[in-house]
């Protein structure tokens, strides 16, 4: 993304890519040294991924996972940072392995500096992950 596209716009892009299923091109909105952070996540899950390379590893499998459909809901709010946005949606689809619906609530505070995603604060819910086929970061949770 060119450097000047705003927080906003890089977010809905990336929300495009994961639809398609492009999680190589949805890594790549990511500054190298790029944190992710879970504060709600499960014993077993990552609470923290820093730099792109494990952002990267911990998306990989997502879409052999969870087959997203939209993210109904999106409402994208400023904050006094031009470099910060508060995300409220819901990911919609279906399991891959159940072929169950998946219906997740998050709540994100991102950051994105020239172009990429620099710190990205997942709030989700961890009761999600006690369905089955939602292990897709190697937490061995089931």
């Amino acid at each position: 993304m060119p450097p000047h596209t705003s927080a906003e716009e890089l977010y809905r892009h990336s929300l495009r890519l994961l639809l398609d299923k492009d999680i190589a091109g949805w890594v790549g909105l990511w500054a190298e040294d790029g944190v992710m952070e879970f504060p709600f996540a499960p014993p077993g899950w990552p609470g923290r991924l820093e730099g792109r390379d494990a952002i990267a590893a911990y998306m990989r499998d997502y879409p052999d996972h969870i087959d997203l459909h939209g993210f109904p809901e999106l409402r994208i709010h400023r904050t006094a940072s031009p470099w910060t946005i508060v995300v409220e949606m819901r990911g919609v689809g279906r399991l891959v392995e159940t072929g169950a619906p998946f219906d997740m609530t998050y709540i994100a505070v991102v950051s994105a500096r020239e172009g990429r995603f620099t710190s990205y604060r997942d709030y989700w819910n961890p009761l999600a992950v006690q369905q089955p086929g939602l292990d897709f970061a190697g937490s061995g949770a089931r």
